[in-house]
């Protein structure tokens, strides 16, 4: 396959994002049923299989539209569900369910770094299936140190969120968690329409932005 063809440009971006997110989701459901919460167990939603955990949207149209428009990728995988209140100390392990997804992230960035040293040193023939691998590796580097930060960021229902939660005061924390239910159309808000709108004001690109782009820059990886 021709590596200006955009299914090519799509597969380098789809496959290590839907890893990605789905080691992000699995981590979180690991985590909740060591502390005590079966659910996710029950719910089949440990298993890696990525159909137990696709999202129409936000793991299939949303990243191939982006694709296709040549605009950053991003997606997201069905929540594995959490019951705070089954984990055995639901404050403080409900902060290490959230903290599991972008530490799982953190660690896939890590593995995938080491894999490109590796792909480097090899350095075989220029060809294209070897493109097509170096490429899916250093994506799902960019892809796993986005996911990390921007699930950080402490909006409702993000992860970062929750840990928020955890240090705040009960009445306080009960507010706070009461915001999720905006969490989605604040989430559109924050990639989509405050972009377009301001420029200036794209919050997101000012927090995610400098530490992939300094990983691009510093490793000089290429993006697809």
């Amino acid at each position: 396959m021709n590596p200006d063809n955009i299914l090519f440009r799509i597969a380098t971006w789809l496959i290590p994002l839907v890893a990605a997110i789905v080691l992000h989701e699995v981590s979180h459901g690991w985590v909740a049923n060591a502390f005590g919460d079966p659910t996710a167990k029950r719910m089949r939603r440990l298993s890696l299989n990525p159909v137990r955990h696709v999202d129409p949207i936000g793991t299939v149209a949303l990243p191939l539209i982006l694709a296709v428009a040549g605009a950053p990728i991003f997606g997201w995988a069905k929540p594995v569900p959490v019951v705070a209140r089954r984990l055995r100390n639901p404050r403080l392990h409900m902060m290490l369910v959230a903290l599991a997804g972008p530490g799982m992230n953190m660690l896939l960035a890590v593995l995938a770094a080491l894999a490109l040293v590796g792909l480097r040193w090899l350095a075989p023939p220029d060809t294209v299936l070897w493109l097509f691998v170096y490429l899916n590796v250093a994506n799902f580097l960019i892809i796993n140190v986005f996911l990390a930060v921007f699930n950080m960021l402490p909006i409702p229902p993000f992860d970062g969120a929750h840990v928020v939660e955890g240090l705040l005061p009960r009445p306080l924390a009960a507010r706070y968690a009461s915001l999720g239910r905006f969490g989605f159309p604040f989430l559109l808000f924050l990639l989509v329409a405050l972009p377009l709108l301001l420029p200036r004001l794209n919050l997101v690109a000012a927090v995610v932005g400098p530490p992939v782009r300094f990983l691009v820059t510093s490793l000089g990886l290429p993006v697809a």
